[in-house]
C-alpha cells in the first residue's frame, strides 16, 4: 500500500474541508492548528523511527483530530474518528488500520488517556504547545475561541486559573517529549502562577482606607474598560491600515518606475539622435537642453521618492523599558543580536500598552514615509507634465522662427 500517496490525498481532504466549512468561531482549531499537530507527530514518530505503518497511522489521526467541529464541538473527536474511518474505507485501507487511527483520535480526548505509543504520539503533538514558546500566543487564541463561542467577554483572571488547572492535570507521556517539553512547560506553569498570585494579593487587600478603596476601584475600572475594548476589530483596524498603507507604497513606487523608465527612454533618444544634429540645427539647441534638464530633474525627483532611509538599526534596554522603539519596523534592530531582539520582543508581547504603542508608531511612521514619497512623487510629476509641453512649445516655436 502506498501510504505517501494516501497520505497526500488526506491532506488535500482535510485542507479542502476547512476551506469549504470555515468557521469564524474556530479560531484556534482551525487548518494552522491541525497543521502544527502534524508537525509535531511528525518530529516525535521521527524520533521513534516508526515502520511506515505505524507513521501512516500517526499522521493520519493527527489531520483528522480535529476535523469534527465543524459537526458536533462537544463530541468532534467521535465525528473526526468517523470522518477519518469513511475517507480511508474509501481509500481501501485496511480496517486494522482504520481502528488504530481511531483509537488515536479518541485518544486526544480530554482528560488524556493513551493506550500505547501511538495514541501517545498524538496525544502529546495535541498539545505540544504547552511546553513550547508558542504557549502565550496558542492561549490567547483559545480563550479568543471560547469567547465567540459563549458570545461574552472571559474574565482574564478566571481563564488563568482554568489553564494552571489544564497544566496541572496535564503531562505528557512520550519520554521524548518530557525531556524536550517538560522545562519549557514548567517555565510556562510559573508564570502563569506568578500573575495569578499577584492578582490574588490585589483582590485579598482589606478594604478599610480611602486610598485602598480607591486603587481597588481603579483596577476593577482599568479591568472593565479593557474586556470592553473590542480587541478584535482593533486588530482588524491595524491589519486593514497596514495593508492599505503598503498597497499604496507599492503604488508609489510604481509610478516612481514609470517616470523613471519614461525619462530614460527620452534622455536615451536625446543623447543618440539630438545631439547629434545640433550642429546642423542650432535652433534647435535651447529646445534641446529644455528637454535634457527637465527630464533629469523629473528623474531625480522619482529617484528620491524610491530611494530607502533606514536608521542606525540598534536599541538599547533602556528604549526597551522607556517603551521608545518600535521593533516591529527592522530598521531599529538590523544591526542587533538575535538574543536581544528577542528580550525585546518578549517584553513588548507581554506588555499591552507598549504593543499597542508600537503599532501605533509603525502605522505613523508608514504614514509619514508615504507622505514624503507622493510629495516628491507630485513634484515629479508636475515637472515632466509642465516641462514637457513647455519643450514642445518650445520646438515648435524654434522651428516656425527658422521659416521665417
Amino acid at each position: 500500500m502506498n501510504y505517501r500517496e494516501i497520505l497526500d490525498q488526506l491532506r488535500a481532504h482535510v485542507a479542502s474541508v476547512f476551506h469549504a466549512k470555515t468557521d469564524a468561531k474556530l479560531i484556534y482549531h482551525n487548518l494552522e492548528h491541525t497543521e502544527q499537530v502534524v508537525e509535531n507527530a511528525v518530529k516525535i514518530a521521527n524520533h521513534y523511527q516508526l515502520s511506515d505503518e505505524d507513521f501512516f497511522v500517526v499522521v493520519a489521526a493527527s489531520w483528522f483530530h480535529d476535523v469534527g467541529y465543524f459537526y458536533d464541538c462537544n463530541q468532534h473527536e467521535s465525528c473526526g474518528a468517523d470522518l477519518s474511518a469513511a475517507f480511508l474505507a474509501e481509500k481501501g485501507v485496511d480496517e486494522l488500520l482504520i481502528e488504530k487511527i481511531r483509537n488515536c483520535i479518541m485518544a486526544t480526548k480530554m482528560p488524556q488517556s493513551p493506550n500505547g505509543l501511538l495514541q501517545q504520539i498524538v496525544c502529546d503533538a495535541d498539545l505540544y504547545h504547552l511546553g513550547s514558546n508558542s504557549f502565550k500566543e496558542r492561549n490567547r487564541l483559545m480563550r479568543k475561541e471560547a469567547e465567540a463561542f459563549c458570545s461574552r467577554s472571559l474574565d482574564k483572571d478566571e481563564w488563568r486559573l482554568k489553564t494552571i488547572s489544564l497544566f496541572k492535570a496535564h503531562h505528557y507521556h512520550t519520554t521524548y517529549c518530557q525531556n524536550l517539553l517538560n522545562a519549557k512547560k514548567a517555565e510556562n506553569l510559573a508564570e502563569l502562577e506568578r500573575k495569578a498570585e499577584k492578582q490574588s494579593k490585589l483582590t485579598i487587600l482589606p478594604s478599610t482606607g480611602s486610598s485602598i478603596k480607591k486603587q481597588t476601584e481603579t483596577v476593577n475600572v482599568e479591568k472593565k474598560k479593557k474586556s470592553d475594548r473590542p480587541e478584535r476589530g482593533i486588530e482588524t483596524m491595524f491589519r486593514i491600515t497596514s495593508t492599505n498603507h503598503q498597497r499604496l507604497s507599492d503604488m508609489a513606487d510604481n509610478k516612481a518606475h514609470i517616470m523613471i523608465s519614461t525619462n530614460s527612454i527620452i534622455l536615451s533618444v536625446i543623447l543618440s539622435i539630438l545631439l547629434r544634429k545640433l550642429e546642423d540645427n542650432p535652433h534647435l539647441i535651447i529646445p534641446t537642453l529644455l528637454l535634457l534638464v527637465i527630464c533629469v530633474v523629473t528623474m531625480v525627483f522619482s529617484i528620491l521618492a524610491t530611494r530607502p532611509s533606514i536608521p542606525e538599526g540598534v536599541f538599547t534596554p533602556d528604549d526597551i523599558n522607556k517603551k521608545k522603539v518600535n521593533l516591529l519596523f527592522f530598521g531599529n534592530f538590523y544591526r542587533m543580536s538575535l538574543p536581544d531582539y528577542e528580550m525585546g520582543m518578549g517584553k513588548m508581547m507581554e506588555d499591552r500598552e507598549f504593543l499597542y504603542g508600537s503599532l501605533i508608531k509603525d502605522l505613523y511612521s508608514q504614514g509619514v514615509v508615504l507622505g514624503r514619497k507622493y510629495r516628491l512623487l507630485r513634484i515629479a510629476y508636475n515637472v515632466f507634465m509642465f516641462g514637457i509641453v513647455i519643450s514642445v512649445v518650445a520646438f515648435i516655436i524654434a522651428s516656425f522662427l527658422v521659416t521665417l
